[in-house]
């Protein structure tokens, strides 16, 4: 208890510290700093500092961590000069200049508000140095020059960048850069590469319609997020952020390694380790550019490697990312006279910069022999029956699993007076490759044969062990099918046995496959992808999310007016039928397996499924299920076809009414959260049984919202569950896990990742807030 008073007392200390920043850390005119004698400014908590460290064999100015033992530089001043040596001086003159001094006496101005001039400054503990003129104005900032990292509080404005460092101790410019675009669009590119050149972008937030003046910005909770100049977040990024906020610091850096992490640290942690929070990058070898020319990435280990294509070598082994270098100096093509030997090998997956000097239509067959033939085809790229034939060097290789991407590289041997071997030699080395080859290929059919009897048995098998178990309730995956009206308007008898009518239009039973799958066919009433095109786009997308716990999408129709999609259909009703209607209630089992496995399903819509997808729709009605009573959800993505761009305001809500999120009714933004607040709603009404509102119950239990937080208060959650038998320590857990999903403000909501875990019981639930007002229940 004593420690935890302690730590208390320490943050409490350092948020009194933050209010007070200025006062605290005051920096008058003429005062000065050394390397040799006092080297920094520290923030009013001693958080920051901001002076001299450490670079090479001298010392550069930036911003640091001061209370980390590990040096985190967050800025630095003129990155790309030479260390400075210990015969310098930084000072803040009595004219109000901030400058360097040599010991020559040449002064640099570190700023560039020539026209102003300061009457103090400050190292606050945002991180950020300021300079203030006498009316205590913010006259120039670090924040407004960042380098590779923003702090919480710090915006990153449009048209600004960050650039990745050159390595983990040299902060001097880099590789890489990330860009807030005019056009609304974050990006990431190598930084010899123009901004508009968009086929060099290797990852960007997808806003290019957001339109001008967007800025990304970092909150003190870790929630990293787009917003306009009306104070609207168009985007966030990395979902919810850390409540406890005053616990952590945060930081978003531009790596050296080209990719884009945001880092939390605990202020109570009693190591030095940051933790990555966030990154886009999939694959350490996402950057383009990593590695230098005629070099490729690969990932081993998790970690990114640079690596040499066949016939070349490392330009310095000590340093890979330099790139590589050819091993033969022979040029031209083969002679006839046997004075040289080019053979052609392949990388496979491998992807490089695009600049063909020759463009081919060809098999692989073929473009392995045109560029063998061809004196100036150095290499080439064969992709979609496309032969591109290069010259070196190659630039911005990259291994890409799931790439069809094949490298052909013309690889020499030697020259005419090292490496000529004679006429009849080989000969003799032709006929005992031919002699092996014939051996090993009838030795390998022979396998290959009696390998495929055995497959082709062990298929049969299976098969009729599928047909005689019957249904088991897993459904091949197919490619989705393009149905006519008059393919669906059969398949449904007209459309006459209606099963359901929900947000998106009314649903019909009917079957496919002459008459063998009995499929649910929704006919939709609103669609804004009014094109074919559009539509057949969203319906790829859609068909393209795979999951245990997510509806079956078979086709669609796309007929004239009429838009219709094919469902598998779940024959055991709704979680609504279920919770509420049905004679036989869920177990507390059930209703435990049924909340986990409908929160498996949003975390894969939100983190997991190709395209982000936010449903806003989630209710029990939208939750089906099949015989064996597996839940499984439906209509998500169709809210895509309804809305043009989910990361925008709308102001018509979606969703039914009790369920649909506060942010909703306020106009504001609609996140990943709004479907968090949805199923916290729902995940009350499991664990109780009954609707969120019900007018026919006492007054103090109308809303259920609000019931269950007052039970939960009062220390008597058994009134919730009646006298059904549970076990009050994994009620205890649902009932914090519903309060936390519904709390009003979306950034105290956890992300469903979050949810899934503390359903699992994985991680600690701390007790949550009084999440009211419930603005969904008016």
């Amino acid at each position: 208890m004593l420690a935890i008073f302690l730590s208390l007392l320490l943050i409490t200390g350092f948020s009194a510290a933050i209010a007070q920043q200025r006062n605290s850390s005051n920096i008058s005119l003429g005062s000065s700093l050394s390397p040799n004698a006092n080297p920094y400014w520290l923030s009013g908590s001693g958080q920051f500092a901001f002076g001299f460290y450490e670079k090479d064999d001298g010392f550069a100015i930036g911003i640091w961590l001061e209370k980390i033992r590990q040096k985190t530089v967050v800025w630095t001043a003129n990155r790309d000069n030479p260390p400075l040596s210990r015969n310098v001086t930084l000072l803040l003159t009595n004219d109000g200049r901030l400058v360097l001094e040599q010991e020559q006496g040449q002064q640099t101005a570190l700023t560039n508000n020539a026209l102003f001039s300061a009457s103090s400054a400050s190292m606050l503990d945002t991180g950020n140095f300021v300079l203030y003129n006498s009316n205590s104005t913010i006259i120039w900032q670090t924040f407004d020059a960042p380098t590779d990292t923003i702090l919480p509080g710090q915006p990153l404005l449009a048209g600004n960048k960050l650039f990745s460092s050159s390595s983990e101790t040299n902060q001097a410019r880099g590789k890489f850069q990330l860009i807030m675009q005019h056009d609304g669009n974050l990006v990431q590119y190598p930084s010899d590469i123009p901004p508009k050149a968009n086929d060099y972008a290797y990852w960007d937030s997808k806003t290019f319609n957001a339109g001008k003046n967007i800025s990304l910005n970092l909150d003190r909770n870790g929630q990293l997020f787009l917003r306009n100049l009306t104070g609207f977040n168009i985007k966030n990024l990395n979902g919810q952020g850390n409540t406890s906020h005053n616990f952590y610091l945060y930081r978003l850096t531009l790596d050296f390694d080209g990719i884009l992490r945001l880092y939390s640290h605990g202020l109570n942690q009693d190591h030095d380790n940051w933790s990555i929070e966030w990154s886009p990058s999939i694959s350490n070898c996402d950057p383009i550019g990593l590695c230098g020319l005629n070099a490729y990435c690969t990932v081993q280990e998790q970690k990114a490697v640079c690596t040499c294509p066949p016939g070349f070598d490392f330009l310095d082994r000590g340093q890979p990312n330099l790139g590589c270098k050819r091993n033969s100096s022979t040029d031209g093509c083969s002679s006839k006279n046997g004075g040289t030997d080019d053979t052609i090998q392949e990388l496979e997956s491998v992807e490089w910069e695009d600049n063909p000097y020759s463009t081919l239509s060809l098999s692989k067959t073929e473009c392995r022999d045109d560029c063998l033939k061809d004196c100036e085809c150095e290499a080439a790229l064969f992709k979609d029956q496309k032969c591109r034939k290069q010259k070196f060097p190659l630039r911005y290789g990259r291994e890409r699993q799931g790439s069809s991407s094949t490298t052909i590289i013309k690889v020499r041997f030697g020259s005419s007076n090292t490496t000529q071997v004679s006429k009849g030699r080989k000969k003799q080395q032709g006929m005992g490759v031919l002699i092996g080859s014939s051996v090993s290929l009838a030795f390998a059919l022979g396998i290959l044969a009696i390998t495929g009897i055995l497959i082709y048995r062990c298929r049969v098998w299976e098969y009729k062990k599928i047909k005689y178990q019957g249904n088991d309730g897993l459904i091949e995956e197919v490619s989705l099918r393009s149905y006519t009206y008059g393919e669906l308007e059969k398949a449904t008898n007209g459309f006459t046995d209606e099963v359901g009518k929900g947000a998106f239009g009314t649903v019909f039973k009917g079957v496919i496959d002459n008459g063998k799958t009995v499929v649910a066919v929704k006919r939709l009433e609103t669609v804004v992808a009014e094109s074919e095109r559009e539509f057949r786009n969203e319906m790829k997308a859609i068909g393209r999310t795979h999951h245990k716990n997510l509806v079956k999408l078979f086709g669609y129709c796309h007929d004239g007016t009429n838009r219709l999609l094919v469902y598998e259909y779940m024959n055991s009703g709704s979680l609504a039928d279920f919770l509420f209607k049905s004679r036989r209630k869920p177990s507390w089992e059930e209703k435990t397996g049924i909340a986990l496995n409908v929160a498996r399903g949003i975390l894969y819509l939100h983190d997991e499924c190709e395209s982000q997808i936010i449903h806003c729709d989630i209710k029990p009605e939208n939750i089906l299920m099949d015989e064996h009573k597996c839940t499984k959800i439906a209509d998500f993505g169709l809210a895509k076809l309804l809305m043009p761009n989910q990361t925008r305001t709308y102001t018509g809500i979606r969703g039914t009414r009790g369920y649909v999120a506060p942010e909703w009714h306020r106009n504001l933004p609609i996140t990943l959260k709004a479907d968090v607040y949805s199923f916290g709603i729902m995940l009350l009404e499991i664990i109780c049984g009954r609707r969120n509102v019900d007018v026919d119950l006492p007054e103090e239990e109308v809303v259920l919202a609000n019931w269950v937080f007052d039970c939960f208060e009062a220390g008597e959650l058994d009134r919730l569950v009646k006298d059904e038998q549970v076990e009050m320590n994994k009620l205890e857990r649902m009932v914090r896990v519903g309060l936390w999903c519904i709390q009003e403000e979306p950034s105290f909501r956890p992300t469903m990742k979050r949810v899934v875990l503390m359903l699992e019981g994985t991680v600690e639930i701390p007790a949550p807030p009084s999440p009211t007002p419930f603005s969904s229940a008016m």
